[in-house]
């Protein structure tokens, strides 16, 4: 674990206690995440979810990335919280992470980007390894996310077995809980991350880390069957979607299409380790956010 990354961690962990004098009640809040996705099935439209790692290349360069991508046909904001050791995400994510992390991004910044991304239009989530969180302070992360505008979080390391402090505060502060299902999944974990996840299940289109892929594989669509019949009111695929094809085939089925590194590739040069120029990439995340999302929101038309 680089030095970086516990200056990271550390600094979170230093004012992550939180005390209340009596017992904080719960919300009934509606979920924002299922209420966009519902809101979108309505009109026969599938969800465009897209991420891109908060920091990255910089905080301002950052904030403008995000909303870009609001304005320019993305829904749902998947915001990544930048990690050392990212085990699921592939070369390109991996290389924006460390790049934020250079410049010394810390975790409380991020509510800066979900405010950038609620006052665009869109839904903010944040996907986060579970041991940035923890040592955040679970419910300071909920309150402070909360406080922010910030509708949910994505944990693809967590399971709802072991998530009991984030299901109690997420239900105290109306957030919503997304869990990941993959074609391996059995009927009886499908049904546990379906009684457990609110505002929708992520289900990864295959094994393995993120990335850009030519083709996807049929099991997806089996697999957002299968989550669906284990309970799940929403389902949206991710890993390995990069283009329009790609999207509208998705889209087809899926409540929402996730799109990380064909984003994040936006903003770096052909060789993947360095940045655009701020113009030359935001315009290039422009066209592509772009394309994507009439491939997406037009699957089912």
């Amino acid at each position: 674990m680089n030095d970086t990354h516990n200056t990271f961690e550390s600094s979170a962990a230093a004012t992550s206690d939180v005390r209340h004098t009596q017992p904080l009640g719960f919300t009934n809040a509606p979920s924002k995440t299922a209420t966009r996705l519902q809101e979108l099935a309505d009109n026969n439209s599938p969800a465009f979810i897209g991420y891109l790692p908060y920091g990255f290349p910089n905080k301002e360069y950052s904030l403008k990335a995000f909303e870009t991508l609001v304005k320019h046909g993305v829904d749902i904001v998947e915001i990544g919280l930048p990690y050392s050791d990212p085990v699921m995400d592939g070369p390109v994510i991996q290389a924006a992470s460390h790049i934020a992390l250079d410049n010394g991004e810390r975790i409380a910044g991020v509510f800066d980007a979900v405010e950038t991304v609620a006052k665009a239009g869109g839904v903010p989530l944040i996907m986060s390894y579970w041991n940035l969180i923890f040592r955040y302070g679970v419910e300071r992360f909920a309150r402070d996310f909360s406080n922010a505008g910030g509708a949910g979080l994505i944990t693809p390391d967590l399971i709802p077995d072991e998530a009991g402090e984030w299901i109690e505060a997420s239900e105290r502060y109306g957030l919503d809980r997304v869990f990941l299902v993959s074609p391996d999944s059995t009927a009886e974990r499908l049904a546990i991350v379906a009684n457990n996840a609110r505002g929708f299940v992520y289900a990864a289109s295959r094994m393995g880390v993120t990335g850009e892929r030519t083709t996807i594989s049929s099991s997806p669509e089996l697999l957002v069957e299968r989550t669906r019949q284990a309970g799940a009111d929403h389902v949206c695929v991710g890993i390995g979607v990069s283009t329009p094809e790609q999207g509208s085939k998705v889209g087809s089925y899926a409540d929402g299409v996730i799109v990380g590194s064909a984003l994040v590739h936006q903003l770096l040069d052909g060789t993947g380790r360095h940045v655009k120029p701020e113009e030359q990439g935001l315009a290039d995340l422009a066209q592509t956010t772009h394309d994507l999302a009439e491939a997406i929101h037009g699957a089912r038309g």
